[in-house]
């Protein structure tokens, strides 16, 4: 309070109270202070409370997207081409022993059997793996969440398909419903939960509740499942919330904008391409009323003349500015916005690679961080928990014996690898991977996973290509240079270097 305050307090404490608490305002940041140029949107629900209100619809405009907008198809395949890749999350197990070295018989055991799975990975038999992995992470960038049910042992009516007793059940995020609460039981949109909020059991549909036959009959009850037999991977962006939102959510408006701006562009192109000419008639005085009825007939042709006007009459043409010529640059400005928001590469969504080598290749290490991103957490929550369900159920099912020196804690460890990030010049990679193998910076297997193979496979191809060699009197048998096993990087570089040659 200062003196003046102090003053005004004496004889009115209403208005000085006024006058202090005015200051106050008056020095809060000028980013909270109301005005008539900035609204003030705000929001002061739980992330569970914001994503019950929002999420069914958010989800539902975002698969709209999918199946009706380019632009967001191409989006989502941006993302799950860069976070799985064609061919999944390569996994290379490395169960170690109590010494800390990887068993190497083990791991290829372990490998053989997984090889087996991945064939049929889940109950309908519909996909392989990597097919079932590329549909799980679609489904939860454009939803933002999915789910997997891990079926274990002899289940009724299932054929598992596989050596190893375990099949996957994919489930969209509608199969656990975001309405479904119920505070006694600690059930909230879907999901019991423990006193420190941890998943107890998944409530989920019996059928899809998408499905128009299913609304008539009692196949909506639900069923608890345990939240041990779910992974649950969701896109969230608050500590509070449980279940995800579409990563369209931030951009979808933006999105439905240029859906409808390029059509009225369209539509008004079509206008301009459709419309030919008119017929100025000229000054009244020059008007015959005996020829007004008289009917006409102008066809055009390339450099024609027209030579049957009357008195006064001119040919005009009708100017509509279409195509607009400005409508490139704000579509590649709406575009950098989308792809900002989204965290896909803005030259991948737009097919626009324009820019200089420097700027590609900064747009692209940019980009991957995002990526990679996406990818740890996919394979936190999911890839790992299903390595480690197969492996617990491999050895259940007594299709792997565990050496006695093994380190149980290890039995299920294993490295995750993701697309690696693609250069623009792939010599420069190649050679990058041999000097990173040389030094030990990375391994052979790794590096053969990233490139999308099995380091097993390709140590078995490349000893009976060798060997097919030999025998046709190719390579000589007597020079021990060519006895040699090269490193993954080498083969990977001396066959690149061959590649580029023939390119």
């Amino acid at each position: 309070m200062n003196p003046l305050d102090y003053v005004i307090s004496v004889i009115s404490p209403e208005k000085s109270l006024r006058r202090m608490q005015a200051r106050r305002v008056m020095s809060a940041y000028e980013a909270a202070k109301p005005t008539v140029l900035r609204k003030q949107s705000r929001d002061s629900g739980s992330g569970d409370r914001v994503v019950r209100q929002a999420g069914p619809n958010l989800r539902n405009q975002a698969r709209y997207l999918d199946e009706n907008h380019d632009l967001a198809d191409g989006v989502l395949t941006a993302l799950v081409n860069n976070v799985v890749g064609a061919n999944g999350i390569g996994i290379e197990p490395q169960p170690r022993t109590f010494g800390g070295e990887i068993h190497d018989d083990l791991a290829d055991e372990l490998l053989r059997l997984w090889k087996n799975w991945c064939r049929k990975p889940e109950c309908t038999f519909s996909t392989d793996w990597a097919g079932a992995q590329r549909l799980l992470c679609r489904s939860w960038v454009r939803d933002g969440e999915v789910m997997t049910k891990s079926l274990v042992g002899n289940v009724p009516y299932l054929d598992h398909g596989t050596v190893v007793k375990f099949t996957l059940e994919m489930l969209e995020a509608d199969m656990c419903p975001l309405i479904y609460d119920d505070p006694a039981k600690k059930i909230v949109q879907g999901i019991q939960r423990n006193a420190w909020g941890a998943a107890l059991n998944y409530y989920l549909y019996l059928n899809h509740p998408g499905d128009i036959s299913v609304y008539n009959s009692l196949a909506l009850n639900l069923k608890p499942v345990s939240a041990d037999l779910i992974n649950h991977l969701r896109l969230r962006k608050r500590i509070s919330q449980f279940r995800g939102v579409s990563v369209f959510a931030s951009v979808m408006t933006r999105l439905d904008d240029i859906k409808d701006y390029e059509e009225s562009e369209r539509i008004a192109a079509k206008i301009a391409a459709s419309m030919a000419a008119y017929i100025k008639k000229g000054h009244p005085e020059n008007y015959d009323p005996e020829k007004a009825g008289e009917p006409r007939s102008l066809r055009f042709s390339p450099g024609m003349v027209f030579d049957d006007l009357t008195i006064g009459e001119e040919i005009g043409t009708i100017d509509t500015n279409r195509p607009n010529p400005q409508l490139i640059e704000f579509r590649k400005g709406q575009l950098r916005a989308v792809a900002a928001g989204t965290g896909a590469n803005y030259s991948t969504v737009a097919r626009c690679y324009d820019g200089s080598y420097s700027s590609q290749r900064q747009e692209l290490i940019e980009g991957w961080a995002n990526y990679q991103v996406l990818t740890s957490e996919f394979i936190g929550s999911m890839a790992q928990p299903v390595w480690e369900t197969f492996v617990k159920m491999a050895v259940l099912d007594g299709l792997v014996k565990v050496p006695a020196d093994i380190d149980p804690l290890s039995l299920d460890d294993a490295l995750f690898i993701g697309p690696s990030m693609p250069w623009i010049d792939p010599l420069k990679e190649v050679k990058g991977n041999v000097e990173a193998e040389r030094a030990g910076y990375i391994s052979g297997p790794e590096v053969i996973r990233k490139r999308g193979g099995n380091p097993r496979d390709v140590r078995e191809q490349s000893a009976r290509w060798r060997r097919q060699l030999k025998s046709n009197g190719l390579i000589s048998s007597a020079d021990p240079a060519n006895d040699k096993q090269p490193g993954a990087a080498n083969a990977a570089a001396s066959d690149n270097q061959q590649g580029a040659a023939n390119g």
